[in-house]
Formats: structure tokens, C-alpha cells, sequence
């Protein structure tokens, strides 16, 4: 794992290639996504089943593409107690969490005469895609579906390719806790398609959400504006502000706790003292020989990793609120007191006894983050993402006659007659 400093004079050119290493999409598939969503929506379930066929080695048919209460209810009954209390008590905090974000539709009487407020209705039916195939995840499941269930979603629409047809346990008993309605064994960008447009079989949400591999992202960003998406997710990353406090297998097992999602993750710590720069590296080497995903996180933190070497603390700040990463640790003696100064942050993971890890699994936040710098204007999913507001507007007749002149007024600046007429002949209008 390199260590550089702000002072070196190729820095930043250096770390450019951390920051774009997402950027460009490899050639043909956006050509090969846009030619899968078009056989969806043309051939509905016919082309679902032979993509399913080619990509995930699992034939599927109208009888089959679905799993059944049954096999949902068998799935649960099947792990260990252990694993199953787990799950529930990470549903349990999670659900506690998104609660309190939930809003409520307001009215305001203010004025005399106009009643203005805004209506918060949940969506209909949302889309929920889980990844599935190299790894199982079941956290996946209770981060999208809580919420949409907590918004009051009426109904949960999951995906999750079964290559081979497998299905893992752990995954289905998530969605049996976390009250996901229907479960299709399908995956890629043709759930994506298929989410997005409706088939025979899946039924057309509104909302896509969940994270998937370049070519789910792809379809996602594809289907935006004939169904809403919750955003286009990066590869992982987090950055460590470290003062030089704290332990530094800590800081590193952090570090490796996201180089092990993919080659394309980015762990990187920024810290004001060289020793325990030096003591991180030699605990991230030392710990990768006991990876089982060793060749993974490897590559991922010889890409894509750093350790670099700040002045103060002032200066790992703007290095940080410029990069707005993912996930942000700030592993210093006392983060609250430069909590006040970051701007931009996925989720924020304060002092040395919080692991990001912790926030993945059931801290109760949502792990469903923005990524690639999008938190500077992107926010962690939540039940905001599954319900929409309508304004609401009633003017009396004296409300109408007290404001309508400047409505009139303003029509007229935009040279539209028409909407000042229809103000204007109800001002003329006998009481």
C-alpha cells in the first residue's frame, strides 16, 4: 500500500487515477444493455427466460420464475437459530432507524383566505434488486425493503439471480422478514428490463432500487424516467481520518473491510503522523495473508488503495470533503469536535469503537450509499426514496381577489394571455 503526501509534486495526478477509476463504462455494454432492455420490452417473458438461460445456466418458465410462499417459508426454517435472531434484530434496529425519517402530509392555514400544504403519499410498487451469483447478501434485502415497507409501499417486488438455480437461504429469509411480497429468480440488466417495462410474469414497478454490477447500473441508468432509480452506485469506498490515535490493525482490517468487495474498491487512510502511516501498512500486508478473499483485496489495494501523510488535521478535512466519499471514519481522539466540518459523506463512522463494518450490518442507517463524490449532492437511501409529495393549493374567493392582480401581473410578463385570463375572469365575476 503506497504512502504519499499532499507535497509530492505528481499527487494529485496520481490520485486522479483512484477517484476515476469508475468513470468509463468498458466498450459494448452499454451497447449490450440497450439491446437487452429493448428484447424485454419487446419479447416480455421469452427473452427473460433466455437471457436467465445464457447468463445465470437456469431454465425458467412462467410456473417457475417466481418463488413460492412455500420455498420462502422453508428458506427461514432452514438456518440456524443463531443466524435467524441476527436478522431479526438487525431488521428490528434498521426499521427503528427509518422510522424517524418518516414525514407527514402537512397543511398550513396561515393565511385566511389560502390553504397551502403538501401531501406525502407512498409509491405503489417498488423494485427491489439484490445481487447474487459470487456472494450472498442478505443486509441487501433489509437496507431496501425496510424502508420502502416503513414508507407504506404497498407492494415489494424482489430480484435476485440464482445461477445454477440456487437460491441461498440466508437471502430469502431476509425478504421473509423484512415483509417482501414476491421474489423472481431473475437478475442482470434483464430484471433491470424487466422491473422497469413489466412482463407476463413480473409485474411494472415504479421505483428500481439496490445495487448491481456494471451492467445492472447500466440498465438502471437506462430505464431512468420510466421508472424512478434511487441512484447509479460506484464501487465501494471509504476514507480514514486518522491524528494518530487508535490502533493501527484497527485502522486496517477498516481499510480491507472494503478493498474485499472488489478490485475496483478504494480504501484509503489520510493521516497527520508518519508512524502510524508506517504501522497501517505493515498491518494491511500483514492481513491480507489472512484473507480468504486475498486476491480481491489485493488488487484492490494495490490500484487502488493509499496511506497518505497530511500535515494536520485541517488538511485530511479538505482532502475529505473534496473526495465525499462513501464511507468516512474518523478515527481521531475526539471526532465530534471536527464533525462540524465535514460537508460531504456517505455515512459517517465517529471515533475508534465504530467500524464501518458496523453500519453495513445493523448499526440502523441505511448502507445504501452514494459513491464516486455523489455525496455531495446524493443522500444515503431512505424512506424519503419510497414515498412522493404533492403540493396542495385552495384559495378562497377573497384569497383569489387579494392576490389574483399579481398572478395576472406576472402572466403577463411571460406574454401567456391565457393563464392571466383565467384568473382574471373570476376577478370580474359577481360575488
Amino acid at each position: 500500500m503506497n504512502i504519499l503526501r499532499f507535497s509530492d509534486s505528481d499527487f494529485y495526478e496520481r490520485f486522479r487515477r483512484i477517484e476515476e477509476r469508475a468513470d468509463e463504462i468498458p466498450a459494448g455494454i452499454e451497447e449490450t444493455v440497450k439491446e437487452i432492455i429493448a428484447a424485454v420490452r419487446q419479447r416480455g417473458d421469452e427473452a427473460v427466460f433466455e437471457l436467465t438461460a445464457r447468463f445465470d445456466r437456469l431454465q425458467l418458465s412462467a410456473a417457475s420464475i417466481e418463488v413460492t410462499r412455500e420455498e420462502m417459508a422453508a428458506a427461514k426454517a432452514s438456518i440456524d437459530p443463531r443466524s435467524l435472531a441476527v436478522l431479526e434484530l438487525a431488521a428490528r434496529r434498521i426499521g427503528a432507524y427509518h422510522q424517524k425519517q418518516k414525514q407527514q402530509t402537512w397543511l398550513s392555514t396561515e393565511e385566511d383566505d389560502v390553504l397551502l400544504g403538501q401531501m406525502v403519499t407512498p409509491l405503489e410498487r417498488v423494485g427491489i434488486y439484490v445481487p447474487g451469483g459470487k456472494a450472498a447478501y442478505p443486509s441487501s434485502v433489509l437496507m431496501n425493503a425496510i424502508p420502502a415497507k416503513v414508507a407504506g409501499v404497498s407492494e415489494i417486488i424482489m430480484t435476485v439471480p440464482m445461477p445454477g438455480g440456487e437460491a441461498n437461504p440466508f437471502v430469502l429469509a431476509a425478504a421473509a422478514i423484512a415483509g417482501v411480497d414476491r421474489i423472481f429468480k431473475i437478475g442482470g440488466a434483464q430484471a433491470v428490463a424487466a422491473l422497469a417495462y413489466g412482463t407476463a410474469s413480473v409485474p411494472r414497478v415504479d421505483k428500481i432500487t439496490g445495487p448491481g454490477n456494471i451492467y445492472v447500473a447500466t440498465a438502471k441508468k437506462q430505464v431512468f424516467g420510466q421508472v424512478g432509480i434511487d441512484m447509479i452506485a460506484g464501487p465501494s469506498e471509504i476514507l480514514v481520518i486518522n491524528d494518530g490515535s487508535g490502533n493501527a490493525a484497527h485502522i486496517a482490517a477498516d481499510l480491507l473491510s472494503q478493498a474485499e468487495h472488489d478490485e475496483l474498491a478504494s480504501a484509503v487512510l489520510v493521516t497527520s503522523c508518519e508512524q502510524m502511516a508506517l504501522a497501517v501498512q505493515q498491518q494491511v500486508e500483514k492481513q491480507l495473508q489472512q484473507l480468504r478473499r486475498e486476491s480481491i483485496a489485493r488488487k484492490s489495494i494495490d490500484a487502488y488503495g493509499a496511506i497518505i501523510i497530511a500535515a494536520d488535521l485541517a488538511e485530511a478535512i479538505r482532502f475529505s470533503n473534496r473526495i465525499a466519499p462513501e464511507h468516512l471514519e474518523l478515527a481521531v481522539a475526539d471526532p465530534f469536535a471536527i464533525l462540524p466540518q465535514i460537508r460531504h459523506a456517505g455515512a459517517i463512522f465517529m471515533g475508534h469503537h465504530t467500524p464501518e463494518a458496523a453500519g453495513d450490518y445493523l448499526a440502523g442507517p441505511n448502507h445504501t450509499l452514494p459513491t464516486g463524490g455523489t455525496a455531495r449532492f446524493f443522500s444515503p437511501l431512505s424512506v424519503e426514496d419510497f414515498v412522493k409529495k404533492s403540493s396542495i393549493i385552495s384559495f378562497s374567493a377573497n384569497g383569489l381577489k387579494r392576490l389574483g392582480k399579481e398572478v395576472v401581473h406576472l402572466a403577463e410578463l411571460e406574454g401567456l394571455e391565457a393563464h392571466g385570463r383565467s384568473v382574471s375572469l373570476r376577478l370580474h365575476d359577481p360575488d
